[in-house]
């Protein structure tokens, strides 16, 4: 692990992070609620919050996929995802929801620092972002897709749009 260059989960909660805030809308599977804690900790995120159904640790199955993540990651549990939605915007965040709808933008095209600080915002693997939580967005994240299918899994479209506004904002 040294020749890695690895942090501590000490040394991760106290090292600056990307001002961008993960939240999961009513995911029902463990497994990805802890992969998303995994690839949260790969990219330095400031905290990811757990809304609606969304299991919350300690849990097997998130622990499974989470590989301590779960140490290492802020994470905090909040019932109403339209509520912390709209107490974010209040502290200055863009909500950004990963999602397709008739006003999303290609992930290709948004500049992600003209944001500040970002919230991204991954809904339930069938239905989507909730209803309640639509209108209070600033930005749909759309990524685009070539084969037959035209959605991915929610941990992967996180970690594919995690990656990209990482990558922009800390001019990797």
């Amino acid at each position: 692990m040294e020749e890695l260059n690895r942090v501590t989960p000490e040394q991760f909660k106290s090292q600056d992070k990307f001002p961008i805030i993960m939240v999961l809308d009513n995911i029902r599977s463990m497994n990805n609620v802890g992969s998303v804690f995994r690839t949260c900790d790969a990219m330095n995120v400031e905290k990811l919050y757990l809304c609606g159904i969304t299991a919350c640790p300690p849990q097997k199955e998130i622990a499974k996929t989470a590989l301590g993540a779960t140490e290492s990651v802020d994470w905090e549990y909040a019932e109403d995802a339209a509520a912390l939605a709209r107490r974010l915007k209040e502290e200055g965040y863009t909500i950004a929801i990963v999602e397709q709808t008739d006003t999303s933008e290609m992930l290709q095209n948004i500049d992600f620092k003209q944001y500040g600080k970002l919230c991204l915002v991954v809904g339930n693997e069938v239905f989507g972002i909730s209803d309640e939580l639509l209108p209070i967005c600033d930005l749909a994240v759309e990524i685009p897709q070539f084969g037959t299918k035209h959605s991915l899994n929610v941990t992967i479209a996180a970690g594919i749009v995690l990656w990209e506004a990482t990558r922009q904002i800390g001019n990797l």
